[in-house]
């Protein structure tokens, strides 16, 4: 917010420095403690280690929460930013510098602060909005009524290199309430004003950082001073809405990116480019495998001849490997009573993100609108009395419903009326219909561990804005399967199934990954279950993980809405990092569903549930493979490992035989009976990424043989048809990745 800041915002008036902070004792990564006064801060132990460590920090990190260099450790250390400590009290301590992982997104978010301040300096009445980092950079929002073109970079990284050019320092201040409300509200800054009403509304204090003239309204954490911004790149312009909601203002989204180093920014740049040959959705359209089709509908993918043939490979690969482990496959119907989705949770925590309720009678439809606009709180007492009279014409009686009740109890007379017009919805996930495949009958610990799998098709209604060709869509093949287990059993269970996401990952290739053990928020209310549960659940999944000498990361607030998860991070060959299989422990939904067995006491016992999905959904994984291998599929998985090539019309006979052959083999063969030279029909099966050809004319008919090509290496010279389909069968029951990685 660049215009001149009114008010009380110099840090010398912030509401930290309202009391003298205490001493603080601090814990270096070598183990060594020391103490120091409260308003000390993480640059200051910096120099007195070495000048040349100052100059190099970025940020640090303090109990594990990342903050300024030059926030005062004594603050760190009481009130709301105090963390769970060592038993003697120390603050841990680690200095972050550009080598740092953490602290690429401090200077990438400060970025966002410079190329808001950029673009305030270039327009007049900009309205700022939020300006997070992403995977590959930052983003900032605006409102401003000129719009912004990638004819306007230019101009504004110029204004960028400026501000980075003054190196001047990013300075924390906090404001209470009300301070920060006005201030805001001096600056014309609607957005952030109406950012403190709602979103801050249960802080008392609200932080701000500010730039030379520029003021923003901030969480944090920045890099000390904008100097040690060395390359910066603005990447694209998209629209956007306030807070994300399609109802609320339109804004401008402005991307881009930055590093500490140029030529990390120059190998960014041409992964970039990289990514851009091998986008999925460019090569599934060249290569025949998918299609989208809004006449069918944005997001649900029509799987053509090739591309349903990868999928049905992976498929039936998995499939066997899961009967082989002890896994029993079932089928689940496309839809499910609401109440099923109300019992499990997925209904009321995740409403936004499914399709709407499908319903027999238009009885059902209005009660379902009834109940949605009491929840919503947008029904006044003339709309109530149009919905009762329109009911009443319905035939619908309401005896229990009056006037005079409370939103809440009148919610629960409709809702008990929704239970008789029944509500479908389209199965936005499947481990609900699995709790009651479990439940069909009764079970006993010796039917335990309990292995259903499915490759069960679900339902999501994503913004159409998020769709993504094969890797966001909104009609979703998960390769599903959920184990029930005893508690003795979770270990053993859980560490299988880590097993067995490595196995496939392998499989494809993919053995560049990191585990994720995703936990809840102490502080989040979206999750369900007791503390205990989590408690349990959390310790099971760290004890397994570290047990099997996996390195893993934990990211509290990513965990499913019922219970921890270990996430998968797969890289791909050019360096991106993709979430793939992924491992859940559960303990809530079996008490949703009051699931049971009968346990060696004869008595009744609840089991544990753990969900697993090594591709995570097929239409992702496919599409993540079309790009790691540029389209050009391993051996085993390619839609079409060998094509037949007639020298001319007179071999077509002989080159349908041979393709017989093959296909009598289990290998996908096609045949070339086009016209036209054969060296043209190479070079057309070389585009076409074909893994191998099999020249044949009179020389090879009389023979007996094939003349083979690979299509990376080349001619390998004629041989006999039988000694050709033996090298390839081979290659195929090897699950040999070294075509595809060749020619990436």
């Amino acid at each position: 917010m660049s215009q001149s800041t009114p008010g009380p915002v110099s840090p010398a008036s912030t509401v930290s420095d309202a009391a003298p902070l205490a001493p603080v004792l601090v814990r270096l990564p070598d183990g060594t403690t020391h103490q120091h006064p409260g308003h000390t801060t993480p640059m200051e132990i910096a120099s007195g280690i070495s000048e040349g460590l100052a100059r190099s920090v970025v940020a640090a990190e303090v109990d594990g929460r990342i903050v300024d260099a030059d926030r005062p450790l004594g603050e760190l250390a009481s009130g709301d930013a105090a963390q769970e400590k060592a038993a003697d009290g120390a603050l841990s301590l680690r200095l972050l510098t550009n080598r740092d992982g953490e602290s690429l997104d401090v200077l990438r978010h400060s970025a966002a602060h410079v190329m808001a301040r950029a673009v305030m300096r270039l327009y007049k009445g900009v309205s700022l909005a939020f300006g997070p980092t992403t995977e590959g950079g930052f983003y900032y929002d605006f409102d401003l009524d000129v719009p912004i073109s990638e004819d306007d970079f230019p101009k504004i990284e110029a204004e960028m290199k400026a501000i980075i050019k003054r190196k001047e320092p990013f300075e924390r201040f906090v404001l209470d309430r009300d301070e920060a409300r006005k201030l805001c509200d001096d600056l014309d800054q609607d957005l952030k004003v109406e950012h403190i009403d709602t979103g801050l509304a249960d802080q008392s204090t609200v932080s701000f950082y500010r730039q030379g003239e520029f003021v923003d309204l901030c969480r944090g954490p920045h890099i000390p001073d904008a100097g040690k911004i060395k390359a910066i790149k603005l990447m694209s312009v998209a629209g956007s809405h306030w807070k994300g909601d399609t109802s609320n203002r339109p804004l401008q989204r402005l991307y881009g990116t930055a590093f500490f180093d140029k030529k990390e920014l120059k190998a960014y740049l041409e992964q970039i480019e990289e990514a851009k040959r091998r986008d999925h959705r460019v090569l599934g359209k060249q290569h025949g495998l998918f299609a989208i089709n809004p006449e069918v509908g944005q997001g649900l993918c029509l799987w053509l001849p090739k591309g349903a043939r990868v999928r049905v490979t992976l498929e039936d690969f998995l499939r066997r490997e899961l009967l082989s482990r002890g896994y029993d496959p079932v089928y689940s119907p496309h839809i499910g009573r609401v109440e099923l989705y109300e019992t499990s949770g997925h209904f009321p925590y995740y409403r936004d993100s499914q399709f709407a309720p499908l319903f027999g009678s238009e009885v059902g439809a209005m009660l379902d609108a009834w109940a949605n606009r009491l929840e919503a709180g947008t029904i006044d007492a003339d709309g109530e009395d149009k919905l009762m009279a329109a009911a009443e014409v319905l035939g619908v009686e309401l005896p229990d419903y009056k006037p005079s009740m409370s939103a809440e109890q009148k919610r629960e007379v409709l809702h008990q009326w929704q239970l008789v017009n029944e509500r479908y919805l389209l199965k936005p996930m499947n481990c609900p219909h699995h709790c009651q495949i479990f439940k069909a009958q009764s079970r006993s610990y010796r039917q335990l561990p309990m292995r259903l799998f499915e490759f069960g098709t679900v339902y999501r209604h994503e913004q159409t804005g998020e769709l993504n060709g094969m890797l966001r869509v909104r009609g979703l093949t998960q390769d599903d399967a959920h184990i029930f287990c005893t508690e003795d059993q979770v270990e053993q269970e859980f560490r299988a199934t880590i097993e067995l996401t490595k196995f496939v990952l392998k499989a494809v290739g993919l053995d560049d990954y990191r585990v994720q053990l995703s936990l809840r928020d102490p502080d989040s209310s979206k999750y369900v279950g007791s503390e205990q549960q989590w408690d349990t659940a959390e310790n099971s999944l760290r004890g397994v993980l570290e047990h099997s000498g996996m390195e893993f990361n934990e990211e509290p607030g990513e965990a499913a809405f019922y219970g921890p998860k270990a996430d998968f991070m797969v890289r791909d060959c050019i360096g991106r990092s993709w979430q793939l299989g992924t491992v859940q422990l559960d303990y809530n939904l079996p008490e949703r569903f009051k699931l049971e067995y009968n346990g060696k006491d004869n008595a009744a016992h609840r089991p544990v549930m753990i969900h697993r999905a090594p591709f995570g959904s097929l239409e992702r994984f496919t599409g993540m493979l079309i790009e790691h291998f540029a389209g050009a599929f391993p051996m085993w998985l390619s839609p079409e490992q060998i094509r037949v090539l007639p020298l001319s019309d007179k071999s077509i006979d002989y080159a349908v035989q041979v393709a017989k052959q093959f296909d009598e083999a289990g290998l996908k063969v096609t045949v070339d009976s086009t016209g036209g030279k054969v060296q043209a029909k190479i070079r057309n099966a070389q585009l076409d990424l074909v893994n191998y050809m099999a020249v044949v004319g009179p020389k090879e008919a009389e023979t007996g043989q094939v003349a083979l090509r690979d299509r990376i290496d080349g001619d390998l010279g004629s041989m006999p048809t039988a000694q050709a389909i033996a090298r390839l069968v081979d290659e195929v029951k090897n699950r040999t990745v070294r075509q595809a990685v060749t020619a990436s």
